[in-house]
């Protein structure tokens, strides 16, 4: 892993996505409303202080940055690809970001919450793999 050799760009597209996806994925007309009430949280309004918008930036930087070295390292001598990078960031999501999630919702009781966000992680993780290895 050689962070030298990280795409600035195929990163900053990663962040990107990952801002445009959450946005519609949790928007007021897709899953925002039950995951909220999932969470028990109805009657409360949401924080969109610009703390929550740099700690949700911050933590799609770090995702992508890690991509970036994991990707290439995956497929070795023969490559990154679209493909392989997307395999490599579905195996990330089902073997560290599904399982992790999951520990955090079952003992509350939020397992509605915890598919609807592994959901749009499982696609931020499958996207960035694939911009990442796909990416000449």
């Amino acid at each position: 892993m050689n962070p030298s050799s990280i795409n600035g760009v195929a990163v900053a597209i990663c962040v990107l996505f990952s801002v445009i996806s959450g946005s519609l994925w949790f928007g007021p007309k897709a899953f925002f409303p039950v995951w909220w009430n999932a969470l028990g949280l109805e009657g409360r309004t949401p924080s969109g202080s610009p703390m929550t918008w740099a700690l949700i930036i911050g933590a799609s930087v770090a995702q992508a940055f890690a991509m970036a070295l994991i990707v290439p390292a995956v497929a070795g001598e023969s490559g990154a690809t679209l493909g392989s990078g997307a395999l490599t960031g579905f195996a990330l999501w089902l073997g560290f970001v599904a399982p992790t999630g999951l520990v955090n919702k079952v003992f509350p009781g939020h397992l509605k919450a915890w598919a609807i966000e592994t959901g749009n992680h499982l696609v931020n993780f499958v996207a960035f793999g694939a911009i990442i290895g796909g990416w000449r």
